[in-house]
C-alpha cells in the first residue's frame, strides 16, 4: 500500500511516516495542498490522509479534485474540528473516511488498511493468482491452502505483483509502490527482497523475471 499523507504540522507528519512504514505501509509527505496535488498528477497512491486545514489549495479543494478524477485513491480526512456538521461536509466531499485529531497511530492503520480492501481500478478485495491467496487486510498469505509467512516488505511487493493482474512491474515502480520516494533507485533490495520471497512462496517458483525490464506474477508452473 502506498499512502500520501498531506499535513502542515511537520511533527506530526514525520511521525505518522515513521510509524506506517514500520507497518510496511509506503508513505509519502507533503505539507499544503498546492504540493499534494503535484505529487498526485505524478504519482499513484492507494490512499490519501488529508488534513483538511492546509496552507496552499485547501484540503476541501484538494478532495474535490480527487474525487472529480475518477478512480483515484481513497480520501481520510483528518481535522481538529469535532462538529457532526463538519464530519458532514467532509462525506460530502467525496472524503471515504474521517478521523478527528488527535488519535492513536492505529485506530489510523486499521482505517487505512480498511479502505484499502474496498474494490478500486476493478482491484478486488482479495488478490488470488497462481495458487496464491493474498488478503491485504488480514495480512494474511496462502498458497495452496498453506499460510506462507512473510515480512512486511515481502508482503508489500508479492501484493503489487499480485495486483498488476499479470503485468510486468519494473523495479522502479516496486520502489515506487512498495518502498517510498526516499528509496535508493540503485538499492539492491528489491532482489534481495524478491529472491527471499520465491523461497518463502515455494515450488514451483511463482515470479517470472523478465530480462531488462522487470517482475510479474506467473502461473507458477
Amino acid at each position: 500500500m502506498r499512502v500520501l499523507v498531506v499535513e502542515d504540522e511537520v511533527y506530526l507528519a514525520e511521525a505518522l511516516q515513521a510509524g506506517l512504514r514500520l507497518e510496511a505501509i509506503a508513505a509519502d509527505i507533503v505539507g499544503d495542498g498546492d504540493a499534494a496535488l503535484e505529487r498526485l498528477a505524478v504519482y499513484d497512491y492507494d490512499v490519501v490522509v488529508l488534513d483538511r486545514d492546509i496552507p496552499g489549495t485547501h484540503g476541501d479543494d484538494v478532495c474535490r479534485a480527487i474525487v472529480a478524477a475518477g478512480a483515484g485513491p481513497r480520501v481520510l480526512m483528518l481535522t481538529a474540528a469535532e462538529d457532526l456538521d463538519d464530519k458532514v461536509e467532509g462525506f460530502e466531499l467525496g472524503a471515504d473516511d474521517y478521523l478527528t485529531k488527535p488519535f492513536e497511530l492505529r485506530e489510523l492503520i486499521v482505517r487505512l488498511r480498511s479502505l484499502a480492501r474496498r474494490p478500486a481500478r476493478g482491484t478486488p478485495p482479495v488478490l488470488e493468482a497462481a495458487g496464491i491467496r493474498l488478503d491485504p487486510f488480514r495480512r494474511e498469505v496462502y498458497r495452496e491452502g498453506r499460510f506462507v509467512h512473510l515480512t512486511r516488505k515481502q508482503f508489500s511487493v508479492l501484493e503489487v505483483l499480485m495486483a498488476a493482474g499479470g503485468g510486468v512491474i519494473s523495479a522502479e515502480e516496486l520502489l515506487e509502490r512498495a518502498w517510498d520516494e526516499n528509496a535508493d533507485p540503485f538499492t539492491s533490495a528489491i532482489r534481495i527482497t524478491i529472491s527471499t520471497l520465491r523461497k518463502r512462496l515455494g515450488a514451483p517458483d511463482p515470479i517470472e523475471t523478465v530480462s531488462g525490464v522487470g517482475y510479474r506474477l506467473g502461473r507458477g508452473a
